[in-house]
């Protein structure tokens, strides 16, 4: 053989040895991936075959459902509460991707989990298949309803906003509201250009409705991180809430150095000093400045941290409903010290500090519950179609971000805060109700914020956080007075008057 066909030889052999390997890698490794990929169209359609599984809320009242149907596809998917609950059911169309608790329960929901193995066995010898299982969320009708409807009804005309409600002594998320939403049963429709023309519009909605904003964005805190802060001065134990620090109606960090903060209004701490506690009461931007400041960045970082800000691996139910990561940004010089500016205005929740929803009221949780945070959650139990129980979830404990005693200190400051500070829109006859606003300056208007508790002798009942985005001046009232309804109703979903 003369050497370029030789040399054609190999090269036929080597094409024909990676097309071998190619196509053991889709047979052997891929198949699986490929076979049960959202977007394989012979999969959605044998799927449509069996009627799906209920989303139902904690107590079984039903946010999303299969109807039966005369088309190629048996049955439709629809979402009886629409907008309210968008946010955390999400979505499951014919030719998109599926999102929320349809996306992240997709298998046990359709029937194709390998606890429904025997099922799908049996079926083979019907004409019948048995329907997908059932997940009940631990989202309170009631609470989220509430929710939705106080950021939709804001007062302010304000666009976008989240609010979280928790139980503090399980993790539990009564209400996960997104503002604004979107109605998911176009999404879920057969007609392919229905659901694309829906999908379209919304993604190029202002404020982005199919964006989580109680988990998925993270936002300028404001005061709000004041809790964390005297957090981190009370954990050193050189502090008390009676502990006398400096504050004034004016500090600058770097004497010439071009920045000086001050409070919103003059009759806030305008003394020399102020009480830890009547700090955090009046909010005092320059009491909590120069108190950052003296901690250090390293102190309120790692105190963050313990709150769970950096942390980018939580998730609610499943990887599909991963939490964006709250950050407190650098508060150092090129050098790597400490910038007395940075540091000062991260201690009032500004320069690089930012938030999500979520993480706020998870830090008012941990409060409330002794200083335990616990793993938050959405999904109570999972039903197969016979009515037994797959999965029933438990109580965790996540982190340990502050001792009892210190839990116990930041409780009489925040409920100082409602009782006699800027939160008093919060109060609820009969519960001590601890909370702290915020303004947070941004490149639009200023945001409002409100976290906060309820205790009923002593025990943690519920846990709020909501951000009213580009609200003005009034947006921290305005949250404020919202906070203290979604409470009203997570105290009623719990079982209090």
């Amino acid at each position: 053989m003369n050497a370029p066909l030789r040399r054609v030889g190999i090269v036929v052999l080597a094409l024909f040895a990676l097309l071998f390997i190619n196509l053991n890698w889709v047979q052997a490794y891929k198949a699986d991936d490929y076979r049960t990929s959202q977007y394989n169209g012979r999969v959605l359609i044998s799927d449509y075959q069996r009627q799906r599984g209920v989303i139902a809320d904690d107590k079984g009242a039903v946010l999303a459902r299969s109807v039966a149907t005369k088309g190629q596809l048996k049955y439709l998917r629809t979402y009886p509460l629409g907008e309210a609950f968008a946010p955390v059911t999400g979505y499951r169309p014919v030719n998109l991707a599926a999102t929320g608790i349809e996306h992240a329960e997709d298998d046990y929901l359709a029937g194709n989990s390998d606890s429904q193995a025997l099922d799908r066995f049996w079926d083979l010898f019907s004409d019948t298949k048995k329907p997908g299982g059932n997940v009940f969320l631990t989202i309170n009708k009631n609470v989220q309803q509430t929710a939705y409807d106080q950021l939709e009804h804001n007062g302010l005309g304000v666009k976008e906003g989240a609010a979280v409600a928790i139980d503090p002594s399980t993790g539990k998320i009564l209400a996960l509201a997104s503002f604004p939403s979107y109605d998911p049963n176009p999404l879920a429709s057969h007609d392919a250009k229905t659901a694309e023309d829906a999908f379209t519009s919304l993604d190029k909605a202002d404020n982005q409705p199919l964006v989580n904003h109680a988990t998925q964005d993270t936002y300028p805190p404001g005061s709000t991180f004041k809790v964390v802060v005297s957090a981190a001065a009370l954990s050193t134990k050189q502090y008390t809430p009676q502990s006398v620090i400096p504050a004034g109606s004016f500090y600058t960090p770097v004497p010439g150095g071009g920045y000086t903060m001050k409070n919103d209004v003059p009759s806030i701490c305008p003394t020399a000093t102020v009480t830890l506690i009547s700090a955090l009461t009046q909010s005092c931007n320059t009491g909590f400045a120069q108190l950052g400041v003296k901690l250090g960045s390293e102190v309120l970082r790692n105190q963050a941290q313990a709150f769970g800000f950096g942390d980018d691996s939580l998730t609610l139910a499943g990887k599909s409903m991963g939490v964006a990561a709250s950050e407190t940004g650098s508060m150092l010089t090129p050098s790597g010290t400490d910038d007395p500016n940075h540091v000062a205005q991260s201690s009032i929740g500004q320069y690089e500090v930012r938030m999500t929803p979520l993480q706020g009221a998870m830090i008012a949780a941990s409060v409330a519950n002794g200083g335990v945070e616990m793993r938050p959650y959405l999904i109570d139990h999972t039903q197969g179609p016979d009515l037994t129980i797959d999965y029933q979830a438990q109580p965790q404990a996540l982190r340990t971000p502050i001792s009892g005693d210190v839990a116990k200190q930041l409780q009489e400051m925040m409920i100082s805060v409602v009782d006699h500070g800027t939160g008093t829109r919060a109060q609820i006859q009969g519960y001590q109700v601890g909370g702290k606003t915020g303004t947070a300056e941004n490149s639009a208007k200023t945001h409002g914020w409100f976290i906060g508790f309820a205790m009923k002798d002593g025990k943690p009942v519920a846990a709020v956080a909501v951000l009213l985005a580009n609200a003005g001046d009034a947006g921290s009232r305005q949250a404020t007075e919202i906070g203290g309804e979604i409470l009203k109703a997570a105290i009623a979903a719990q079982g209090g008057k």
